[in-house]
């Protein structure tokens, strides 16, 4: 389908780059909320080897469209809204890679947060600043930040509506990698290019494996993991990843992606 407010562009490696285009700050509207989950529907029903989300070289995004809060009534059909968009886009069966340049507050810090990795540039600051005007997280900010970065952080964070420099997100693990704001893009598609090399049925399986089990005990996380393990053996590239290894050694292996 035609975006508006984001570009959706295919690589020819499998590499997908989600680019918010909606306007100097990249408001998180209703619009563009729905064109970000239409977007991870398109990727869902073609999956990609890995996608990378990106937004303007000085804000990511910066937050919702508080032009379009109100009360109560809004905010039930607000906030499930933007729960379905992330959650499609953080269900893909790959890795899916925030690229971070500037101002990531609010939705935009959920937005990343959705995210499987975030690699942020030296400029990149995160935060949740709802709090300051007199709200919360709506977007699965006070759920994803707190298992990203521990609960007495994410509270911290989430109370005083304090922002978080690239160093500093790097430091508590709200950021994976950062970089020069010149070599941010060059990086994700780096990292996306080598993820698309690999055994992308298997990362899928594996990235599930990871979520469904952080959403449950440890024993039942094991048998989620027992389970992939015996569901991954059915993929042709363990049978090609396993003979290449027994023929030639470790890391030789020409996958195909089923």
């Amino acid at each position: 389908m035609a975006y508006e407010l984001l570009t959706l562009e295919r690589h020819d490696n499998g590499v997908a780059v989600l680019t918010l285009a909606n306007g100097k700050v990249n408001a998180l509207s209703g619009a563009l909320v729905a064109e970000i989950g239409a977007a991870a529907q398109d990727l869902t029903d073609s999956p990609p080897s890995a996608v990378i989300v990106s937004g303007g070289d000085r804000i990511f995004a910066a937050g919702a469209e508080i032009s379009e809060f109100g009360g109560p009534d809004e905010a039930k059909v607000i906030g499930p809204e933007i729960h379905a968009a992330f959650d499609r886009l953080a269900a893909l069966p790959c890795l899916v890679i925030a690229a971070v340049s500037g101002y990531a507050l609010g939705g935009g810090c959920e937005l990343s947060l959705a995210c499987d990795y975030r690699i942020a540039s030296e400029r990149a600051v995160f935060g949740q600043p709802e709090i300051l005007l007199g709200i919360i997280p709506g977007g699965g900010g006070t759920q994803r930040l707190a298992r990203v970065v521990g609960p007495s952080k994410a509270k911290e964070m989430c109370l005083t509506g304090r922002q978080v420099k690239a160093e500093e997100a790097l430091r508590i693990g709200l950021a994976d990698e950062v970089v020069s704001p010149e070599s941010l893009m060059d990086r994700a598609l780096e990292l996306g290019a080598t993820l698309a090399k690999g055994a992308t049925v298997g990362q899928g399986i594996c990235k599930r494996a990871i979520d469904e089990g952080l959403s449950t005990s440890l024993a039942a996380g094991l048998q989620i993991e027992l389970d992939a393990f015996v569901e991954v053996f059915g993929t042709e590239d363990s049978q090609i990843g396993v003979k290449s290894f027994l023929e030639n050694g470790p890391g030789k292996a020409e996958f195909v992606g089923r």
